[in-house]
């Protein structure tokens, strides 16, 4: 379940529940927010939690689930907002994905899989928008504050603060720090707005250098 948290001119907000596996729950909430708020002008898709595994404990239920909510998600909310964006001539999506879809590591699908497909889909998109100024970028989270890190730090039962839990992660950071959801926010809402207006087709890392390439 995830909730597509919109906000409009004049700091009108709502939020839609919604299963980003279900195309009739997408299609039904799209309704909601264009029938509501008006016209998508910025989509911001960022669902999923990382799944990780050796590869031969991936059953063909597990890949199919993963890549529904990962890629296929994605694609459905992109197929009902690309043509308005188009027409308008203004859009702005955003395929939030990470490190691992390009730096995957032994053990890391089936999410290094779904996420590299998600930036194939992201280069894709950004040819075929960039005649319309329906710019497509991606953004490659590394190590960030986030409730999925705070609910294993719960399950480990360990006596550490959630602080020292953080410090002790961030050693993995050439940064030395795990980084905080307003900076990778603030990528965000530079590729949003007319201030990355010749930006389009990146994958951009926002992981205080994790990852070995660029």
């Amino acid at each position: 379940m995830n909730s597509l948290h919109i906000a409009a001119p004049g700091a009108k907000v709502g939020a839609y529940p919604c299963d980003l596996r279900d195309p009739a729950a997408i299609k039904s909430a799209h309704q909601s927010i264009v029938g509501e708020l008006g016209d998508v002008d910025v989509l911001v898709n960022n669902a999923g939690t990382s799944r990780a595994m050796d590869f031969m404990e991936i059953t063909d239920e597990l890949w199919e689930e993963d890549l529904d909510l990962k890629l296929m998600g994605a694609v459905r909310l992109i197929r009902l907002v690309f043509p308005g964006m188009k027409e308008r001539r203004w859009g702005r999506i955003i395929n939030v994905l990470n490190s691992g879809a390009k730096a995957p590591r032994a053990g890391g699908a089936p999410t290094a899989v779904s996420r590299a497909a998600g930036m194939a889909l992201t280069k894709v998109l950004a040819g075929e928008g960039a005649p319309h100024n329906v710019l497509v970028n991606g953004m490659l989270v590394g190590l960030i504050e986030s409730d999925q890190h705070l609910q294993r730090h719960l399950k480990s039962g360990s006596n550490e603060t959630i602080e020292e839990f953080y410090d002790k992660m961030g050693k993995a950071v050439p940064m030395g720090r795990v980084g905080k959801a307003e900076e990778f926010a603030n990528m965000a809402c530079f590729l949003a707005s007319d201030a990355g207006s010749y930006i389009t087709g990146t994958a951009i890392n926002v992981d205080g250098n994790r990852t070995p390439v660029v």
